[in-house]
């Protein structure tokens, strides 16, 4: 594949390790269907974020969106910061103003339009799987749902779950359980959150922030055992588009 053609408005995905991302994808083809022939969007794939600095020389920039491991980290060189990014701590979407630039966080936008779909009444308590800067904004659009929710992770740290201490009592009462590991992405389809599957019900709501494979070997589990599922990919449609419209709003 030749070099993307350096267009008058130039996006792209800060990330590391993302030569497959939805995001060339989904905006490449946005760009035709609008026939904005001057827009490109390319993968800016970083070993380390220091070398943020070299990406921001790049011509003609208009916006970013930023994935795993630089959701936290890329804040200290941003100028501004939406309330919202702020709250969370977390930035998925880079504008760049005439004021420099300013993060923001679709992320919860495109969780909560997503998981509001699914919930119902008994959905009152959360188990978010993994810690890391995507969960960020998953446990702030509980918040803002009222939904109660704790952390589950590998190591035993205070005021969360280890895998091993989810009980069959723990399982029957955190009915909504919300993977933001990256266990069980594609290749690695056969890997999943060591759970006590045995005790997910059909009052269970499982959500894989994983898109590829659409079917997680998490959420397929859950649903021979009755529950809901849904997979990330509506969450990231609702991101990408809302990124976009951050990107066009004056």
């Amino acid at each position: 594949m030749g070099k993307t053609e350096k267009k008058e408005n130039r996006y792209g995905l800060l990330g590391r390790n993302i030569s497959y991302s939805f995001s060339q994808g989904y905006f490449t083809k946005k760009f035709e269907e609008l026939g904005l022939n001057n827009h490109s969007y390319e993968n800016f794939d970083i070993p380390d974020i220091s070398q943020f600095k070299s990406v921001l020389d790049e011509p003609n920039l208009k916006g970013l969106n930023v994935t795993i491991p630089y959701k936290q980290d890329v804040i200290p060189f941003l100028d501004e910061l939406d309330g919202k990014a702020a709250k969370i701590g977390a930035v998925n979407t880079i504008k760049f103003t005439k004021n420099g630039l300013k993060g923001f966080n679709t992320d919860a936008y495109g969780f909560s339009e997503s998981l509001q779909k699914f919930l119902k009444p008994h959905h009152k308590k959360a188990l978010v799987l993994g810690t890391g800067g995507a969960s960020k904004a998953i446990c702030f659009v509980l918040d803002e749902l009222g939904i109660d929710h704790a952390y589950v992770s590998r190591n035993k740290k205070k005021n969360q779950f280890t895998y091993e201490e989810l009980t069959q009592n723990l399982m029957e009462e955190y009915t909504v359980i919300i993977n933001c590991t990256p266990l069980g992405t594609h290749p690695n389809v056969q890997n999943k959150p060591a759970l006590p599957y045995q005790h997910i019900g059909n009052k269970h709501l499982l959500f894989d922030l994983i898109y590829n494979p659409e079917k997680t070997t998490f959420l397929a589990l859950g649903e021979a055992n009755g529950a809901t599922i849904s997979n990330g990919l509506e969450m990231l449609l609702g991101q990408a588009e809302k990124a976009w419209e951050i990107w066009n709003t004056p």
